[in-house]
């Protein structure tokens, strides 16, 4: 069977169950998602031989499949929810099951054919998660201090108490995060790196480690749209609309907001260009956009040549 002849797979995740449609011969069946049921998930893909298998991000009960998918290195994406809304959209499919659903990715991976990437090794998607989960735990601890703020003295000793044990939560994530990265002398040698650079702290440093593993192999361009800092056009006719961000990888541009609040400060070249865009009466989410965006080339740039960062005008030793 020649590429162009091969099927396109896409399989609708729930908790309890998988959907799988085919095109274009609209094959469809069921079985449950749990692993004891992949392997013959695995040796049916097999037979139809699919040129591409989509599914979408859906929480992480999408984890243990796609995991099983690749080690039996059949063809398999990931992609943004977002995307496959906009295309079932687009091509008129608004009725919505998890087996239309299937039928969706299905045709989504026919039409768009999204590039297939390796997935995180083990270790790496260990990071990741812990990374994730430590996010999760300071989201929650922000709002629980905004609850604590004016909350009845009848609940203030539960929140404080709940307070207590998200910092404990937090610094032992911090921990385990930093026993990860010192277990690899790869990771270990591109946290130096990272770190070099002022307002780039070791929470920064493990996010872009195990978000953007990326990093340092595309060009600024490429990496900015990557991560969801590329403005780009709004366009239509005579019409020049404002350039926006959107789409990319959240967790990352969460992950930059505070360092680069304090580069704006005490960072050379942030503060220059966040002072320069502030005197032209750009906005202040405009500025720090374009800063996070400064910041963010200047890392790729960084680990791809493999150079420290140095402020500009002093000499590296």
């Amino acid at each position: 069977m020649t590429e162009q002849q091969k099927p396109f797979v896409g399989i609708d995740v729930s908790k309890a169950r998988l959907d799988i449609a085919v095109r274009p011969s609209r094959a469809f069946w069921q079985c449950s998602n749990a692993p004891e049921s992949f392997s013959d998930l695995v040796a049916r893909l097999r037979t139809i031989d699919p040129a591409l298998i989509v599914l979408e991000a859906s929480g992480g009960l999408e984890t243990a499949v796609t995991a099983a998918l690749a080690e039996a290195h059949l063809p398999v994406v990931v992609i943004n929810p977002r995307q496959v809304r906009d295309f079932a959209k687009a091509t008129g499919a608004l009725a919505k099951t998890d087996a239309l659903d299937a039928h969706v990715l299905a045709h989504f991976a026919e039409a768009v054919r999204p590039k297939v990437r390796a997935l995180p090794s083990g270790q790496l998607a260990e990071l990741d998660a812990l990374a994730d989960r430590r996010a999760q735990l300071v989201k929650m601890q922000s709002a629980e201090q905004n609850r604590l703020a004016s909350a009845p003295t009848c609940v203030r000793a539960d929140i404080q108490a709940h307070l207590d044990w998200l910092a404990e939560r937090i610094d032992a994530s911090n921990k385990e995060l930093r026993r990860l990265i010192e277990s690899s002398p790869a990771w270990r040698a591109e946290d130096e790196l990272l770190q070099s650079m002022n307002s780039v702290g070791p929470v920064l440093s493990a996010v872009l480690i195990s978000a953007v593993p990326e990093l340092g192999t595309l060009s600024n361009r490429r990496i900015s749209t990557l991560i969801g800092l590329a403005p780009l056009n709004r366009d239509s006719g005579q019409h020049r609309g404002k350039r926006k961000i959107f789409g990319g990888r959240a967790q990352v541009r969460s992950a930059l907001y505070m360092p680069t609040r304090n580069a704006v400060r005490f960072n050379p070249v942030i503060k220059a260009l966040y002072d320069r865009l502030k005197a032209a009466g750009k906005p202040e989410k405009v500025a720090m956009t374009a800063c996070m965006h400064k910041m963010l080339v200047i890392l790729n740039s960084m680990v791809k040549t493999n150079t420290y960062w140095h402020p500009p005008g002093v000499a590296q030793s």
